[in-house]
């Protein structure tokens, strides 16, 4: 082997081994650290779970239900977790440490406001939202003993104090693996 072909050869291996590295740094990432099984509120027929994994932005949100009506349904960190009033009540308000107005999040927004969640025709609705900011375990943004709560409508981002997004159909307490 020439020396041009030695260099080449040691450069590729050392770029192939730091994205192997960097694989193997992001799979650990991908590991839950919280979850909860989402129950009814309301008198709805609402079931699934949730989970959450650190990723550099914050946590992932990853969320399976069913039971919903078709089309959009606020989704919130709520304050509390307390899932024990029928009507769900007992979370309080949306997670907002930072005492925030309540929006969408290509502006101003509680740290608990979270897309709305879509139910296709069957009810069920899946989806993956990165939580930026929040955390799992410590500090003034974590998350865990809280509430992840769904709502009847969709969630407008504008009317104040939480969305106009109408009664709780379903509420788990967010706890740390």
């Amino acid at each position: 082997m020439t020396y041009r072909e030695n260099y080449r050869l040691f450069f590729t291996t050392i770029a192939s081994s730091a994205l192997l590295v960097a694989a193997c740094a992001s799979l650990g990432n991908s590991a839950p650290v919280a979850s909860t099984e989402i129950g009814p509120a309301s008198g709805s027929e609402v079931r699934g779970n949730a989970s959450f994994a650190r990723v550099p932005e914050g946590l992932k949100l990853t969320v399976s239900v069913a039971g919903l009506t078709p089309g959009e349904h606020g989704f919130h960190v709520h304050e509390v977790g307390d899932c024990s009033a029928a009507d769900a009540s007992s979370a309080k308000g949306h997670y907002n440490p930072g005492n925030k107005a309540h929006g969408g999040h290509d502006g101003e927004h509680h740290a608990g406001d979270l897309s709305n969640l879509v139910a296709g025709n069957d009810g069920k609705a899946e989806g993956s939202f990165v939580l930026t900011g929040l955390s799992i375990g410590s500090g003034e943004m974590n998350i865990d003993g809280r509430a992840l709560v769904i709502h009847a409508s969709p969630d407008d981002y504008k009317t104040q104090p939480a969305g106009n997004s109408g009664k709780r159909v379903g509420c788990g307490v967010i706890k740390r693996i």
